[in-house]
């Protein structure tokens, strides 16, 4: 049995591309936390945000956190903003090991303005390119103390192709293989 990994990083940095191969390759389950969160609500992360507002959704990410940190066997990838809030970060490297995912804001921009993400993503959908990566920017700023506590970073660019993501998912599923116990 092995401790979580939990991959962690901004929108669009490639937690669920690189997760899904990731997980597939070194034979475990992965976990989609906002997704695991949707299941467990019977409602879209946008709509706990419209009906019930960002602090209890915060509250219903870190419950669900706790629920995942204590499996074994996964590959999870957190919201973009999981491990900015209360003890998340804490407890993550409490329970397993985190990997933030690193890349350009122009490379994670790039991603987010392809038509398939943007309709996804409420907080985007609206802006403009240049205001997309002012964004990026800004928040990736705020964030950066929160995912430089991860015990690993990895550079997650080169995901853009199929054969790319199954390439660096065998090279974070070695660094990793010597970590996990």
């Amino acid at each position: 049995m092995m401790k979580p990994v939990f991959l962690i990083g901004y929108m669009g940095c490639g937690k669920t591309t690189l997760g899904e191969v990731l997980a597939r390759q070194m034979k475990l389950r992965f976990i989609d936390l906002d997704e695991f969160i949707e299941s467990r609500q019977g409602m879209s992360i946008v709509k706990i945000f419209d009906e019930m507002g960002e602090n209890r959704f915060r509250e219903l990410e870190t419950d669900a956190l706790s629920e995942v940190a204590a499996m074994t066997d996964v590959i999870i990838g957190c919201g973009g903003g999981t491990p900015c809030y209360g003890d998340n970060m804490a407890l993550m490297n409490a329970a397993g090991i985190t990997v933030w995912l690193t890349t350009s804001p122009e490379r994670i921009t790039a991603r987010l303005l392809l038509p398939e993400q943007k309709c996804k993503r409420p907080k985007i959908n609206h802006l403009s390119p240049d205001e997309v990566l002012a964004l990026v920017e800004k928040e990736l700023a705020e964030r950066a103390p929160f995912y430089a506590q991860s015990q690993l970073q990895f550079d997650s660019t080169d995901i853009e192709t199929a054969t790319a993501t199954k390439r660096t998912a065998r090279r974070l599923a070695a660094l990793l293989s010597g970590l996990l116990i």
